[in-house]
């Protein structure tokens, strides 16, 4: 056996023990209690309330209502919640700037979408600008969508969650403002890079390798108060979203490195380090982020902790351990050394342990509670968002098949797949978590209520319509192109009813994100009637003067 091989194999079998050794101790109670630990992020007599500040006052008390809880139940420490109010405070800022600055990149990425997708099947529109051509337009997309919504959103979630997680003022703040600076300043060079024809060639590592190290140097700036803050903690036990956050702020910069070292990889290690990199960025950077905002948000709406602590770091470690390797399948085919690609393969279906554990840990959560829905938007984005994830990851594994892939492959049916993973699940749990967000961030509350509602009818429809239409588009296409009868271009006609739903149904999606930006932007700007009051307690004496006292810092 060769050494690469042996290494390699080696490493796999590693993954596989440690987890075994990870669940045994476990059992042991080498990582404390786990029913104590799940209650890490409520205050004291906190559970038993529901919260969302996204919701009105009809629907809030209708969501208690849906849980079970009564008002019987005891108020919270004044200190504490002042401590919460002063948490928030203290990351208001930089939240504020990374999420203005996603949503502002989410319509633009969208508008490049929509353009892309039309050019699909009316490839001679707008043919004579040439930042508009197909080979431009959606590179510029996917970057947009990629390191310009999806990341700034899940940085101004994680800097969000990680003072309300350790219960403590963000430490540091000034350094991820640089960081988110410089981030947005190297999505734009890389537009504009893009646009002009200066494309590194490569999915997902388009940008200049220049460009790129701007975005190594603020993933670097944007974790740095993570660490600075856990110095100052005021929790003995560190929740799994804390796991999932720095995880995520330390393998993006590493990964992404990594990859755009320039004149370190050519040939087929080029494209194995390719899909090392396109698919670890969503499981190892994207997937950490929304995983640690649904087992933080999910609990908080409904009032209970979640299902199981112990199952949660299950998910957390094997995730870990699985899934740096599953990128290998997309080179199915390929001159690529067999044995890599079948550890891709196993590694691809044992990731179906942490799907199954987040799985069964969230929506036995939510089931009990399911009619909460119904009254709690945010709860309504994340759930789904969460449902999607399950979905995703199951269909990825299967994917990872020889015999399903001889299909998929090459085809439009992946595309449909990436966007049950990076929209379905990424940005609907990214939506639910903004309008949770938000008004504890602006001490304002959303001022149209129902273009909350119209914003996920239009995301979901949009989306169903997409992901439905273009999958069965690509199955079919897949499979005249494994028909010898068949010339090439019949392949190619069979999918044009199938792009022009895809354009429709992204006609929708991007009509919803505009909803969203016009609604964002008109918290931002104080517009609309004040109802209940930002900071959404209750309207005690001591609660009140806490309101009056943080508005004057916002």
């Amino acid at each position: 056996m060769e050494f690469t091989t042996a290494l390699l194999l080696a490493t796999f079998i590693l993954s596989v023990g440690a987890l075994f050794i990870f669940i045994w101790s476990m059992s042991q109670g080498l990582f404390g209690d786990g029913g104590t630990a799940a209650q890490e992020i409520f205050n004291t007599n906190e559970m038993g309330s529901t919260d969302d500040p996204s919701g009105t006052k009809i629907q809030q008390e209708g969501l208690q209502r849906a849980v079970g809880f009564t008002d019987s139940s005891k108020p919270e420490s004044n200190d504490e919640i002042e401590a919460r109010i002063e948490a928030d405070k203290s990351s208001s800022l930089v939240v504020g700037i990374c999420l203005t600055l996603s949503v502002m990149w989410l319509v633009l990425a969208s508008i490049a979408g929509l353009i892309s997708s039309i050019k699909l099947h009316s490839p001679d529109w707008l043919v004579q600008y040439g930042w508009l051509t197909f080979g431009r337009i959606r590179p510029i997309h996917l970057n947009l969508v990629a390191y310009g919504w999806c990341s700034l959103s899940g940085i101004g979630v994680a800097l969000w969650l990680i003072p309300r997680l350790l219960k403590t003022k963000l430490v540091g703040a000034n350094y991820a403002i640089v960081g988110g600076a410089i981030w947005s300043i190297g999505v734009f060079l890389g537009a504009v890079a893009i646009a002009t024809g200066n494309s590194a060639g490569l999915e997902w590592l388009e940008f200049p390798w220049q460009i790129s190290m701007l975005l190594v140097i603020a993933g670097g700036l944007v974790g740095f108060p993570l660490w600075l803050t856990l110095l100052k903690r005021k929790v003995d036990h560190l929740y799994v979203s804390v796991w999932y956050i720095a995880a995520g702020l330390l393998w993006f910069p590493a990964l992404y490195l990594i990859a755009n070292i320039p004149g370190l990889h050519f040939g087929v290690q080029q494209a194995t380090m390719n899909w090392w990199f396109g698919h670890n960025v969503l499981g190892l950077w994207f997937t950490p982020l929304a995983l640690a905002a649904s087992y933080y948000f999910i609990p908080k709406v409904i009032g209970e902790p979640i299902y199981s602590y112990n199952l949660s770091l299950v998910g957390f470690w094997s995730l870990a351990f699985f899934y740096a390797q599953v990128g290998g399948h997309h080179l199915i085919g390929g001159p690529v050394p067999t044995w890599l690609i079948t550890i891709s393969i196993v590694q691809s279906v044992m990731m179906l342990i942490p799907v199954i554990a987040v799985a069964v840990n969230q929506h036995m959560t939510v089931i009990k509670n399911f009619r909460a829905l119904y009254y709690s938007p945010t709860l309504r984005f994340i759930v789904l968002g969460m449902i999607m994830y399950t979905a995703a990851s199951v269909q990825g594994s299967m994917e990872a098949l020889r015999s399903v892939n001889a299909i998929t492959h090459f085809t439009h049916y992946t595309v449909a797949h990436a966007h049950l993973g990076l929209y379905a699940f990424y940005s609907m749990v990214m939506f639910g978590a903004i309008y949770f967000i938000m008004p504890r961030v602006m001490n304002w509350e959303w001022p149209y209520p129902k273009l909350i509602s119209l914003h996920f009818w239009l995301a979901l429809i949009g989306f169903a319509t997409y992901f439905i239409f273009l999958s069965i588009g690509g199955w079919l296409q897949g499979l005249a192109m494994l028909d010898a009868a068949k010339p090439f271009m019949e392949s190619v006609a069979i999918t044009l009813p199938y792009l022009e739903a895809r354009s429709i149904g992204g006609g929708l999606m991007t009509l919803g994100h505009l909803v969203f930006g016009f609604h964002f932007f008109a918290m931002g700007w104080k517009r609309g009637p004040t109802r209940l009051g930002a900071t959404l307690f209750a309207d005690t004496p001591f609660l009140l003067n806490l309101q009056k006292k943080f508005t004057k810092h916002v």
